[in-house]
């Protein structure tokens, strides 16, 4: 039977939303397994150790396609997870204390979610050199690390170009959760492909919070304040890349006839907890997460873990852009025609 064991007390979100109460940031451990466990498995099944970022299980976004991976397999393989999740105010000796934890009570892969964990994961993974570490989104120096990694950019030039298609005003969008180069790549795709199809088109930017603030990913408040100025101003077409502060964007965009949001990570259409923004919801740039971190898992319950990087382009299916709802099916052929240039070449995405 499937045990997933969250820690710390809930946070709430704000009630509009009705997010889901996911764990904000202890870093206390249960089980007494050594940390050199072999292969990650355990008697009872593999042990699936998760480092959430902000927001964690619940997010309905960038956290939640991790948790689909890692619930793919432990039901496939059996076993147990152990969910920990990072506060905005982490600092790197929180995460790496995080991770210490998972490993000292004997979980093995252990997935750190998000490039805030690059620094922590290769500090502990040299010290525990029998332990399975994944690391999303960043890449890792240590040996038995495999770095998990996306071509952010192509997903969201594709985003882009159904923007640009889509707008009524040749006015559209992005909001960044927290200004760093990983989101600098979903913004620098996105208006990539919003200038190539149609340069008449106005790109309006703004991140909800800097530096080490990372709690713009986790904010779905200041989300749907940034997206109602953006409407305000004439935006009809809103992207975020802003964990669950994204969730805010499209509640924001949904209040405006005509308007429409681009969702991320997840198909955001298909989230429950969105159902009632759905139809405002024009796409999701997909982010196939659930994908690598399954396959990290797989390969260590099988006894050859993946270690180096393995970079899930759109090529290969790591991104790309959901049809739920059917609201692109008239612009497929010219998204098509963009994706085909992407693989072959013939566009190079920009990634700042």
């Amino acid at each position: 039977m499937r045990r997933v064991a969250k820690l710390s007390a809930a946070c709430i979100a704000t009630a509009a939303l009705a997010l889901t109460a996911t764990a904000c940031g202890s870093t206390s451990s249960e089980g007494d397994s050594s940390s050199s466990a072999s292969a990650g498995s355990s008697k009872g099944g593999i042990k699936i150790g998760l480092a959430y970022d902000v927001g964690g299980r619940g997010d309905r976004s960038f956290n939640d396609s991790a948790a689909r991976g890692a619930d793919k397999a432990e039901k496939e393989f059996g076993g147990s997870i152990k969910e920990l999740t990072a506060k905005s105010s982490d600092t790197e000796a929180d995460r790496e204390q995080r991770l210490t934890d998972l490993a000292d009570a004997g979980y093995n892969p252990i997935v750190a979610v998000g490039f805030s964990y690059a620094t922590s994961v290769d500090k502990v993974a040299a010290k525990y050199p029998k332990v399975n570490f994944g690391l999303i989104d960043a890449v890792a120096k240590a040996t038995n690390v495999d770095s998990i990694t996306f071509t952010e950019e192509q997903g969201s030039y594709l985003a882009g170009v159904a923007a640009a298609l889509k707008t009524k005003k040749d006015h559209v969008g992005f909001i960044g959760g927290v200004d760093t180069p990983l989101i600098k790549k979903f913004e620098a795709g996105y208006a990539q492909g919003v200038k190539d199809t149609n340069p008449k088109v106005k790109v309006d930017v703004q991140y909800l919070t800097h530096g080490s603030d990372f709690s713009g990913f986790a904010d779905p408040a200041k989300g749907k304040e940034a997206a109602s100025g953006m409407l305000d101003n004439g935006a009809d077409v809103i992207y975020a890349a802003a964990g669950s502060s994204g969730n805010g964007s499209i509640e924001a965009v949904s209040g405006v006839k005509g308007a429409w949001a681009i969702g991320v990570d997840s198909d955001q259409y298909n989230i429950p907890g969105l159902s009632k923004f759905k139809n405002s919801i024009l796409t999701s740039m997909v982010k196939n997460v659930d994908v690598g971190v399954y396959d990290f898992i797989k390969s260590v319950h099988d006894g050859k873990p993946l270690t180096g990087n393995q970079l899930y382009s759109l090529a290969k299916g790591g991104v790309g852009l959901s049809t739920s709802g059917g609201f692109i099916d008239d612009i497929q052929p010219k998204l098509d025609e963009a994706k085909k240039k992407i693989v072959d070449g013939t566009i190079k995405v920009k990634t700042s």
